[in-house]
């Protein structure tokens, strides 16, 4: 097939792109959080992500060796991470979210799980979703993609840096989640199409 240089069509067919700082997260906590945010301070949590990412999606190989050459089968499917990136607000609140999240998986000096049972709903995990907006006449921007990351829960809450010479920045800090698998409700076309893909 011949590639035309033409900008015309080049523009027809990527229109306006996709721009990867229209996104939202919506982040969902346990039921049993001991703080769970609700109302103003579950929208200052989606509002305040810097940063997030949408999932990689990886398959291991099993190489077997075979007459000097490596034949390659298609393994397991694994997960990454999902990092999300906070800017911390004045009050600490979100920081303060995760680490009493992270303190009912295993408490600091008691050494105890408050929420030990991994099941959604009345366990430690919850269910996280990133979309990727379009921009548009849609005031809040129409989802395009969203993703949703099955029975989530952070393993880890980053520091924060502190020094007399940072001048002209606001404090962040990233969030680590691990999750069993993630979804995807597919809208560009106006029509969804669901995908899950689970380990």
């Amino acid at each position: 097939m011949a590639i035309s240089s033409n900008v015309s069509e080049f523009l027809g067919k990527i229109q306006s792109g996709v721009k990867p700082n229209m996104f939202l997260v919506d982040l969902q906590f346990p039921a049993n959080h001991p703080d769970n945010p609700q109302g103003d301070e579950k929208d200052l949590v989606d509002l305040l992500c810097k940063s997030a990412g949408i999932p990689a999606a990886n398959m291991g190989v099993v190489e077997v060796p075979f007459r000097g050459r490596v034949v390659k089968i298609a393994g397991d499917r694994t997960f990454d991470n999902w990092s999300v990136t906070f800017i911390n607000d004045r009050d600490m609140k979100i920081r303060s979210f995760m680490e009493r999240w992270l303190e009912t998986l295993n408490s600091h000096e008691g050494n105890v799980s408050d929420l030990f049972l991994p099941n959604n709903g009345s366990g430690y995990t919850a269910d996280l979703k990133v979309k990727q907006l379009e921009r548009d006449g849609n005031a809040n921007g129409t989802v395009i993609r969203e993703y949703t990351f099955k029975d989530a829960f952070p393993t880890s809450v980053s520091q924060i840096d502190l020094a007399y010479d940072a001048n002209d920045q606001i404090e962040d800090f990233t969030v680590d989640f691990q999750y069993q698998y993630w979804e995807v409700l597919s809208s560009g076309t106006g029509t969804s199409n669901n995908l899950s893909v689970e380990g």
